[in-house]
């Protein structure tokens, strides 16, 4: 029985999907490595394999997964002993995949990391940070209360964290001890923030920029934890200057 053709909607969907798992040279790579290990292959192996970050790794093997091509095993230490149990990942059919070509988004991410490179990590940190505090500054004049008037910090912390929210952080505003942060659950910037975190200092100074324009006092703001730096989150603590 033939199969009823895609709709536009569906075909866009589909072409997404592939590109998403796919599009990446790294991760075709990394797919042809498992595909090789029909026993499956760890996280850790994977990186060793391909020079990579632990996180880099799994980053790109949670992609797989997502796109339903690699699924993973959880793996019990022997005996069943108290240690970590320990994932496996392996391919969910034996045949290969057709790759792609390489996307534009991967040629921008190779030129993004040899120009911070280039630049050096602490020019390249400065500057990300000041391209954050511009646009935080910018995202901030639609939320701003009016000239002559600034939310309290409290409200302006929550408004950050709504705005951030809106642009694929999921994040959230909280207090941890005497100290106020913003939580970002999700990294709209991806596997590009893990291969080059340097783009974290974006994210910071989106916070301080925003909170400055709605605040109206200057104010510090710091990386308090990132994916880059094995946190299963990122945090941005908020000081005052």
């Amino acid at each position: 029985m033939d199969r009823p053709p895609l709709s536009p909607t569906e075909f866009a969907s589909a072409v997404t999907a592939i590109t998403s798992a796919f599009g990446d040279p790294t991760r075709r790579e990394i797919y042809l490595f498992v595909h090789e290990h029909p026993d499956g292959v760890t996280a850790a192996a994977v990186a060793e394999r391909f020079a990579l970050h632990p996180n880099v790794a799994r980053h790109h093997l949670d992609k797989l997964v997502a796109g339903a091509y690699v699924e993973v095993a959880i793996a019990r230490p022997p005996g069943g002993g108290a240690g970590r149990p320990s994932k496996s990942y392996r391919v969910t059919a034996p045949e290969i995949v057709i790759e792609l070509p390489l996307r534009h988004d991967d040629v921008l991410v190779e030129l993004l990391g040899r120009a911070l490179a280039e630049l050096g990590h602490d020019r390249a940190e400065h500057l990300a940070e000041e391209v954050g505090i511009d646009y935080g500054r910018a995202m901030a004049i639609p939320m701003s209360p009016g000239s002559d008037s600034h939310r309290s910090f409290q409200a302006a912390l929550h408004a950050v964290a709504d705005a951030l929210t809106a642009h694929g952080f999921a994040a959230h505003a909280e207090r941890h001890g005497d100290q106020l942060r913003i939580v970002s659950e999700n990294c709209p910037f991806g596997g590009a923030a893990i291969e080059h975190p340097v783009i974290c200092a974006v994210d910071r100074g989106m916070v301080r920029g925003m909170l400055e324009a709605l605040y109206g006092q200057d104010l510090l703001t710091e990386t308090a934890l990132s994916l880059p730096t094995g946190g299963e989150h990122c945090v941005t603590s908020v000081h005052g200057n």
